[in-house]
């Protein structure tokens, strides 16, 4: 994501969500959109598939306050019996300013291995943003190694990008972690940018030290069996704000160049995932930022430079998207455009029910024919395919 925080008061609890006269052993009184599969039995009728509302669920990754399960009730549920694809973890709340979810490696494990136990036999994304340099979640305040920003490892050589990566995947896979949202892939095209250059997120402005050096973090990162993100397409280093916090503009100074490591990457079979970035941008599309436009996540990145894998928006609650869109259209706008799994960090607006409100919104929009089930479908089969194998 952009350098994403974020949160705002508490709302109502997810439709799914255990009533306070729940039963000891926690089963929900309304009808879960997952329950437990059963032990096959030979000749058993098969356990019918997935339904829409939790086809839905499984598109979101959401963020979350506390740093045990125990303190963030509503999560519990979400995993356990809201069908959530996944979660994201932070070190620190931007609006209370409080510690988050990181307190400490053994901390980490255990709230880590308690959402694994409470989704049961279905896998979860659980995921961060761990760059390096500003941009670390699991950071040595917390008992955590140190990881260089990207620029620091993008002035060293290949090598020593290969040994970045690999501390920082064997970190995530010491805790349980599947998901970085990294690398950083946006060329340093403006090194005064607030959300690329002025942070050291950028490995070069060069396309090939960027492809080079970002491919050995990769591979790093697969031997250990982390999956990565390339962020932000179609390129945000030169923009001139930060676009968690703006609707940043780069139609005059974007060039096609910042595809090129995005087009490298998705050619030699590296990329995992694809994150679209909340950056305007009229050379590809006047009216929408690149997260929620097809011209950008259709038309460009799967049309033109042939990506087939999963596309993930940058946080939909970010105040640059929220102010102009508001949050259940962008939710639609981000199918549309061809985004498979909707991140929803809970940061710059806190919701509890945040997740019952996309399942809402998009079985709407789906009724009432404006979103094909078919689109459910096609990013669900992604999600799968990447996640549950």
């Amino acid at each position: 994501m952009a350098l994403s925080l974020a949160a705002c008061a508490p709302s109502v609890a997810p439709s799914f969500a255990p009533s306070a006269a729940a039963t000891p052993s926690g089963s929900p009184t309304v009808a879960p959109l997952v329950t437990p599969s059963p032990t096959a039995t030979p000749g058993a009728t098969p356990t019918p598939g997935p339904t829409l509302a939790a086809k839905i669920a499984g598109l979101v990754i959401v963020g979350f306050r506390g740093a045990t399960l125990a303190q963030a009730a509503w999560v519990a549920t979400a995993v356990r019996y809201g069908g959530v694809g996944g979660v994201i973890l932070f070190d620190r709340d931007q609006l209370t300013g409080e510690l988050r979810n990181v307190r400490s490696p053994r901390q980490v494990t255990t709230l880590v291995h308690d959402l694994r136990v409470a989704a049961g036999d279905r896998q979860i994304i659980v995921s961060v943003d761990q760059e390096g340099g500003v941009v670390t979640r699991l950071s040595p305040a917390h008992g955590f190694p140190a990881v260089a920003s990207e620029a620091k490892i993008g002035r060293g050589t290949v090598a020593t990008a290969r040994t970045w990566g690999a501390g920082i995947a064997t970190t995530l896979a010491s805790v349980g972690i599947n998901l970085n949202f990294a690398p950083v892939v946006d060329l340093d095209v403006n090194p005064g940018s607030p959300a690329i250059g002025a942070l050291n997120r950028s490995f070069s402005a060069q396309p090939g030290v960027v492809v080079e050096m970002a491919t050995a973090e990769i591979e790093a990162h697969h031997a250990r069996g982390i999956r990565t993100t390339l962020k932000h397409f179609p390129g945000i280093g030169s923009s001139t704000t930060n676009t968690d916090f703006g609707v940043a503009d780069v139609t005059k100074t974007w060039t096609r160049t910042e595809l090129e490591p995005f087009r490298a990457l998705i050619a030699a079979g590296t990329a995992d995932l694809v994150m679209a970035g909340h950056v305007v941008n009229g050379q590809l599309d006047a009216k929408h930022p690149a997260s929620l436009s097809k011209a950008v996540v259709t038309d460009l990145l799967r049309g033109e430079l042939g990506w087939d894998g999963l596309a993930v928006t940058d946080d939909l609650q970010a105040a640059a998207i929220t102010h102009a869109f508001g949050r259940d259209e962008a939710i639609l706008l981000a199918l549309e455009a061809g985004n498979d799994l909707l991140l929803l960090a809970n940061q710059q607006a806190y919701d509890p029910g945040v997740v019952a409100r996309v399942v809402d919104v998009v079985s709407s929009a789906v009724a009432s024919g404006r979103l094909p089930e078919a689109r459910i479908d096609e990013a669900w089969g992604r999600v799968q395919r990447l996640f549950a194998g």
